[in-house]
């Protein structure tokens, strides 16, 4: 199954998740659909007249508020939905009153007929759209209160931020929280062994004994064997992980089961305790933290050797060496057990109601704790800076982040202790459990992003370059906003703020007059995905099956297929954007703002792209053809919508662009067919018989099978030249392609013949004249002395000394 997974392209690996997603979004999106009705205006005034009284009294508590902001926002997402009541019928009726035409000017009058049709139509008009204001006018009032309910609950986080309450480091406050504790630990022992020696909670116990038996033993070996046992599996894929993503997911699965193994073993033995029936309240409250408990403890290691892995063979996200990784581990172990604790301790003291300073006495070593382990982190990320970037080597951004993250968190390990013991306790630790969870969270993104890696290389049957890969890339981006509302719930986010900025978002956005919501644009994406995925099957048939079997031309072939993907890609658009409700007419205006750009800065783009759409309908050239356009010659390897690549003989690709291939001047060799003429110059020696050189040449021609004998070689006696009496071979090719071969064939054969026939092929010569040698050779002489002196040559006919 694998290897055929591997075997399909990537593009159409990403065209059908593209697709898939899209479609299973819209389903989501049609799902959500419900019928309309009209709101029940009473009741809602009611709840209206309640809220109002709440928020002017400003005594309730904030979750009390937030039960009435709930209501509210029902109720806002009823009159959002009363918006669209009777939108057929006022579609209907306005297109039947546009279809009156305009009102008649001032002064002016129209056919009663016609007016009293438009009179009956306004009324109707106005009666449809009645909910509809009404639903608008009821929307406001809710989104009022809304906001006033934010705006109280807001103030009140700043103020418990600003607030200065008893310092846990004040000695008086000591004994009251030691006292407490004590206190609890002394009822909670007594309400042990009072509920174990009750006669109805032995009852229960011997009841449920065989049950509680099995509990204990599977959770106890759960808990203490579990992670050895899943150890003992990995072995194998561990020895494989560095070269296969095949092991490398399954070491991650093992290493999942392998943290899970202690949380089911603390869970199955809390299910045990709770079954036999002898815990009281006080053991309720810490059995239902514990595993709580188990899961931040065992999260935090197992991240821990994600982040900071031991294996030699696992992939390092962090460039650290061995000790500062062991460091590493230890920290988020002991992060995992502090923060484990506080919900422990945070749990119990709200079961029994601690007063204020002795709950911040209690909590305050744990939040010193996690500043000191949030230190400890934060060092470690700065080392990984310091390791990565050489001493000459400019940090990258992403380094240049991690120290900056660094930095803030060993600012806030700091910052939070010192503001908890002044006694600023609410705004210290604001800081330390947020920034430890958002540190687990990006470090869970880094392991999710590097899980999808493997996964595509699994499926692609790739092992380098997985980091760079598009699609992981893309998916790590989707990883990016899913985590946001996670962080922003980290840091104090109110969920009912994220469901109110998820609702805006869905209701969409106006641009231009024109309201885009994600409805719409999975509606846009799932018809024009479908569309563009059938239009590029009908070219893959067309290219591979269809017409290859005719007898258009490999050019016609062409530009066929590419035809056909603009209007396929043009019809798909414009379903898309009819289906998805889209009225361009609104945008009118800017379309013309931009076609007046388009005139002044595009043109020279428009231009290319209508002359690419002139050469695939004319087919002055095409994909093939040997051309020559501006001084360069080659062969067109492709026509796109802007230019045409051309490859010369030398190899290089050349980018013309389509306009010069409109405008311009284009010698196309092969436009109609193959046929082209080849020219070979000849020279012989004068004196020789010019006629036996034509019938030479003649034979020559005719006798190579590249040159066509209908119409004839013809031999031209062109000239008498400077140093030979000069001849021509203009033949007519079958394939203008063989142009270059032909004619080397051709001075071959030539060669050859004229050596057999003893005709000679002159070259040029030249005669010096010197006209005053006794000078040169006195000046020779005078300057050379002990050297032998050249002779001079004796004078020919004219009495001057000729030197050959």
């Amino acid at each position: 199954m694998i290897s055929r997974l591997q075997r399909w392209p990537q593009s159409l690996w990403a065209a059908s998740l593209a697709v898939l997603f899209t479609a299973l979004l819209a389903l989501a999106a049609v799902a959500q659909t419900q019928a309309q009705t009209p709101p029940d205006y009473v009741e809602w005034s009611g709840v209206s007249d309640r809220a109002e009284r709440v928020i002017d009294g400003a005594l309730a508590s904030n979750s009390l508020l937030e039960q009435i902001r709930v209501e509210l926002v029902e109720w806002r997402t009823e009159f959002q939905a009363a918006q669209t009541l009777n939108a057929a019928r006022i579609e209907t009726l306005q297109g039947q009153v546009e279809a009156l035409g305009p009102l008649p000017e001032e002064g002016s009058t129209e056919p009663d007929t016609i007016a009293q049709q438009r009179a009956a139509l306004s009324e109707r008009l106005a009666e449809a759209e009645a909910p509809v204001r009404r639903a608008e006018a009821e929307l406001r009032l809710a989104q009022g209160l809304i906001a006033e309910i934010d705006r109280i609950i807001a103030d009140r986080q700043a103020g418990e931020l600003l607030s200065l309450g008893p310092s846990p480091l004040n000695p008086a406050n000591w004994l009251g929280a030691v006292s407490a504790l004590g206190k609890w630990v002394q009822s909670f022992g007594t309400e042990v062994v009072s509920y174990s020696l009750a006669s109805a909670q032995l009852a229960s116990l011997r009841a449920n004994l065989p049950l509680v038996m099995v509990l204990l033993v599977v959770g106890g070996v759960l808990l203490m064997r579990g992670r050895s046992w899943v150890e003992r599996l990995a072995e194998l894929p561990i020895s494989r992980e560095a070269t296969s993503p095949a092991a490398r997911i399954l070491v991650f699965a093992l290493s999942v089961l392998k943290a899970l193994m202690p949380i089911a073993g603390v869970t199955i033995l809390v299910a045990a305790v709770s079954v036999s029936g002898i815990a009281g309240p006080r053991g309720d409250v810490v059995l239902g933290t514990l595993v709580s408990f188990a899961v931040t403890l065992a999260g935090a290691i197992w991240l821990g050797g994600q982040v900071f892995p031991q294996r030699e063979t696992a992939a390092r996200p962090l460039n650290l060496s061995e000790a500062q990784s062991l460091r590493g581990r230890r920290s988020t172990m002991l992060m995992g057990l502090v923060l484990g604790l506080w919900i422990v301790i945070q749990a119990i003291a709200d079961a029994e109601n601690f007063e204020d300073a002795n709950r911040l006495v209690l909590v305050f070593p744990i939040v010193v704790l996690t500043g000191l382990l949030l230190m400890r982190l934060g060092r470690l990320l700065v080392a990984h800076t310091r390791n990565s970037s050489g001493e000459e080597q400019e940090p990258t951004m992403t380094l240049r982040l991690y120290s900056v993250l660094g930095r803030v968190v060993i600012g806030l390990g700091v910052i939070g202790p010192v503001l908890a013991g002044i006694g600023y306790f609410t705004a210290g630790s604001s800081f330390l459990q947020p920034m430890s969870f958002s540190l687990a969270l990006l470090a869970m993104m880094g392991v999710l992003q590097r899980l999808v890696s493997d996964a595509y290389g699994l499926m692609t049957g790739q092992n380098e370059g997985l980091d760079e890969a598009l699609i992981p890339t893309l998916i790590g981006f989707v990883l990016v906003l899913v985590s946001l509302p996670v962080f922003a719930l980290i840091w104090g986010v109110r969920a009912a703020q994220l469901s109110d900025l998820w609702t805006q978002f869905i209701s969409g956005f106006s641009v231009g007059g024109i309201t885009i919501s994600p409805t719409n644009f999975i509606i846009f994406a799932t018809i024009f995905g479908i569309g563009y995925t059938v239009t590029k099957i009908v070219q893959s048939t067309l290219r591979n099956n269809l017409l290859p079997k005719t007898k258009i031309d490999l050019g016609g072939q062409t530009a066929l297929v590419t035809g056909t993907g603009y209007v396929g890609v043009t019809l798909a658009a414009l379903m898309a954007i009819t289906s998805a409700g889209i009225d361009l007419s609104s945008l009118a205006i800017v379309a013309g703002a931009l076609s007046v750009g388009i005139g002044f800065g595009l043109q020279t783009i428009v231009s290319n792209f209508v002359s690419g759409i002139i050469l695939l309908v004319e087919r002055p050239v095409k994909e093939g053809d040997w051309i020559e356009v501006n001084g360069k010659t080659g062969f067109v390897r492709q026509i796109s919508v802007r230019s045409t690549r051309i490859e010369t003989f030398d190899r290089s690709d050349v980018i013309i662009p389509n306009a010069d291939l409109i405008s311009g001047v284009v010698v196309n060799m092969t436009h109609q067919n193959n046929a082209g003429r080849v020219i070979v110059p000849v020279g012989v020696a004068y004196g020789t018989d010019t006629q036996r050189i034509a019938d030479i040449l003649q034979e020559i021609a005719e006798a190579n099978p590249m040159v066509l004998l209908n119409p004839k070689p013809n031999i031209v006696f062109m000239r008498f030249g400077a140093d030979s009496l000069d001849f021509e071979i203009r033949a007519i090719l079958r394939d203008v392609n063989f142009k270059l071969t032909v004619h080397s064939e051709l001075n071959h054969a030539i060669a050859k013949r004229f050596a057999q026939e003893g005709i000679e092929i002159p070259f040029a010569q030249r005669d010096i004249w010197l006209r005053n040698p006794e000078a040169l050779l006195a000046g020779a002489t005078g300057g050379n002395v002990g050297k032998t002196q050249a002779s001079p040559i004796p004078p020919d006919d004219s009495g001057e000394t000729r030197d050959d």
